[in-house]
């Protein structure tokens, strides 16, 4: 009489799907954290080239795996605004700037500052202060992968342009100003080319 109650739990666990924790990853979660070190390797050689243009190829790299991310998270309509906004316009402004700055194409010995360990430690920075944003936001959150997606594109959609409007205007502003400054700098002439027409 006494084991049948504690029987019936003990079936409902044995009949329960198995949960898959860090030691069982599935292969969504494998993938992710595969591509998530292409895109942190392809960030770190952005930042640590001496060619402009190869940073600029390195970042769609990186841009690119984000949005490889969003889609393993089933949140495709903000995989195709990475793609869309970031590798197709942001990149294209910034080719678009090294071409109108005449920037060297080769390597830019110049191009380092020294100012390797103050960047260094405002990274680490920034990134200790992103994680704790994003686990103190998600702490009791849980995506699940394999079910359906949870939200639509037109949920989606609203919350970007309803909640997040400024924010996209302000960018495109800033956009704007990039590409005014790179077309003003371009028609200044450079003091070799000064002499030339003297």
């Amino acid at each position: 009489m006494a084991t049948a109650p504690l029987a019936a739990p003990l079936a409902a666990q044995l009949a329960a799907p198995p949960s898959h924790g860090f030691l069982s990853p599935t292969g969504v979660e494998i993938a992710f954290l595969l591509v998530g070190l292409v895109t942190l390797g392809a960030a770190v050689v952005t930042v640590t080239t001496k060619q402009l243009v190869h940073a600029a190829l390195w970042l769609v790299v990186a841009l690119g795996g984000i949005a490889v991310e969003y889609l393993l998270l089933t949140a495709e309509f903000i995989a195709w605004v990475q793609v869309l906004i970031y590798v197709g316009s942001v990149v294209v402004l910034l080719l678009f700037g090294l071409m109108l700055t005449r920037a060297p194409i080769g390597r830019s010995p110049d191009s380092d500052s020294g100012n390797r360990p103050v960047a260094l430690a405002v990274a680490l920075a920034a990134a200790a202060a992103l994680v704790w944003v994003v686990l103190d936001a998600f702490r009791t959150t849980w995506i699940d992968l394999d079910g359906p997606a949870q939200g639509s594109t037109e949920v989606s959609g609203e919350i970007l342009f309803r909640h997040w409007v400024l924010p996209f205007e302000a960018l495109s502003v800033l956009l704007l100003a990039a590409l005014v400054g790179a077309i003003v700098l371009s028609r200044k002439k450079a003091p070799e080319d000064a002499e030339e027409t003297r």
